[in-house]
């Protein structure tokens, strides 16, 4: 008998995961990347990397969550006991990006309603850092908690707790239904609005302006994989989970490929709507594009309300439909990595659905706290640089080369995922998971750890962002090995019975 959780539909299910895949870093990070990286002519080694990396491992992660019918950890250890920590892992790279990720959508939520007087004001920059992150404290210190960020972080916290406690199909896909129409409906207007500002045809054609010169750059395949490898939720037990709850009868490949292409649009459609509004501001103050495109936070919460101050008309309701679409973005990728660990919980010891999410989300939300205090900025920076350079990248290349190269999985992935798609799995899936993925990756990894070699000799202090030993020791590489270590301890714990599980299912109805 199928007691696990399932999807009503399969429109719910890829509304869940197309939800996962957009986050945050599509609006600001695609654009400021494919710009760096030759604008037009970037397309062409992002939808290789779409092709050959991107879609053959979201086949490969919905197949084995499919075909295994459990979490990441759950999922490992039917392939092989020995490769439990590589699901436990991922689960605490999801764990630790859960916890800052969720400061994040706090300041949008914040921002959305300074957009409805500019509480920002001339200096945007001055007003984060000083007045709304009041970042007072050297680096290692937390002072106290900042009211601004804490009281939207216990919202955040409240409103994606509440949909995971209802469950896979009450919760996430009915969350999802609402979040991603209405989301893509507030970018769509944005957009409308960006490309009708004056100098919005400027941005325009320096984004997609073609440098065809940057194609035979590395540096550029490795951002366009890496852009791809970071935007769909891969290797980070996500896409194994959800496509866990899939009924038995559904077309894997086809789902992949959708999410993909959805995930890809809507990058594209970002990138169109920055640039507009990058053009609007060089136009503004009478300066070339290159000189005000930027990235990452500064983009959103430093240059973005620098731009709306500019806007001719209805600069508060752009504005608040701006950080509104950052809150919904956020907020669908957040329910995604919380609930991986929620079912990890659920299937390795066995309590019910709810203690999972009170213990696990309740755990995460606790450690959010940190990055609410007046020192929660450096924290934060600190974290994220590491996990994701030494996290996400690393599982994602340690999965594809154990699956591929030691349990010699492929094979039996590709005649699963055949026997209930559309598409059929040839050559180019095998090729790609094989070798063209771990060499990319593998050339990846090397660039990031020679590049903070590097860093030994430019700054004064040796490390990322001339931090002290002491804080990258803590902040930074011990959350990063932190992940692999407990994950390989909770590998070694035995696994409970079944039963209580069962018998919550049970009542609960999300069997």
């Amino acid at each position: 008998m199928e007691n696990r959780s399932q999807w009503g539909t399969r429109a719910g299910f890829i509304f869940a995961a197309v939800g996962s895949a957009i986050g945050l870093g599509n609006i600001w990070r695609f654009p400021a990347t494919a710009y760096e990286s030759g604008g037009g002519a970037f397309f062409i080694p992002y939808l290789i990397a779409l092709l050959t990396a991107g879609i053959p491992i979201l086949i490969m992660e919905f197949t084995m969550g499919h075909k295994y019918r459990g979490s990441a950890p759950l999922t490992y250890k039917k392939m092989s006991k020995g490769s439990e920590f590589i699901g436990w892992w991922a689960v605490l790279v999801a764990f630790v990006i859960s916890t800052y990720y969720s400061v994040i959508i706090a300041w949008a939520i914040s921002y959305s309603i300074f957009s409805f007087n500019l509480n920002w004001g001339s200096d945007t920059e001055a007003f984060l850092f000083t007045d709304y992150l009041n970042l007072t404290v050297d680096p290692g210190q937390t002072g106290s908690f900042v009211p601004g960020v804490l009281i939207p972080l216990i919202i955040v916290w409240a409103v994606v707790l509440g949909i995971l406690f209802k469950g896979v199909k009450k919760g996430i896909e009915t969350a999802n239904r609402i979040f991603i129409p209405a989301l893509v409906i507030i970018f769509l207007i944005i957009v409308i609005r960006a490309i009708t500002l004056p100098g919005a045809i400027d941005g325009l054609e320096a984004f997609f302006a073609p440098d065809f010169s940057k194609i035979g750059n590395p540096d550029v395949w490795v951002a366009a994989y890496g852009q791809i490898f970071f935007s769909l939720s891969i290797a980070f037990a996500i896409m194994i989970t959800y496509s866990s709850y899939l009924p038995k009868k559904t077309d894997l490949t086809n789902n992949a490929f959708i999410v993909g292409f959805g995930n890809s649009s809507f990058e594209l459609l970002a990138g169109i709507g920055v640039f507009g509004i990058l053009g609007f501001m060089a136009s503004q103050q009478g300066v070339p594009v290159d000189e005000v495109v930027s990235g990452g936070v500064g983009l959103a919460f430093v240059v973005f309300p620098a731009i709306i101050n500019e806007f001719p008309a209805l600069n508060e309701l752009f504005g608040f439909l701006f950080f509104a679409s950052l809150v919904l973005a956020g907020l669908s990728s957040l329910m995604s990595i919380t609930e991986t660990y929620v079912a990890g919980l659920v299937d390795k010891f066995k309590i019910s659905r709810s203690k999972a999410v009170l213990f696990g989300g309740g755990t995460a939300a606790v450690i959010s706290l940190l990055f609410a205090t007046q020192g929660g900025l450096s924290f934060l920076d600190a974290a994220d640089y590491f996990i994701n350079q030494f996290g996400v990248a690393f599982v994602g290349l340690v999965e594809v080369v154990v699956i591929a190269w030691f349990l010699r999985k492929l094979g039996d992935f590709k005649e699963h995922a055949n026997e209930i798609s559309d598409i059929k799995l040839g050559w180019w899936w095998t090729l790609s998971l094989s070798v063209i993925t771990p060499l990319v990756l593998g050339y990846t990894m090397y660039g990031l750890f020679k590049q903070n070699l590097l860093k030994l000799f430019e700054t004064e202090s040796g490390n990322y962002g001339n931090y002290s030993d002491t804080f990258i020791l803590f902040g930074g590489w011990f959350v990063a090995a932190g992940a692999l270590v407990i994950g390989v301890l909770l590998a070694l714990t035995k696994w409970k019975s079944s039963e209580a599980a069962e018998e919550e299912s049970k009542k609960t109805g999300e069997g």
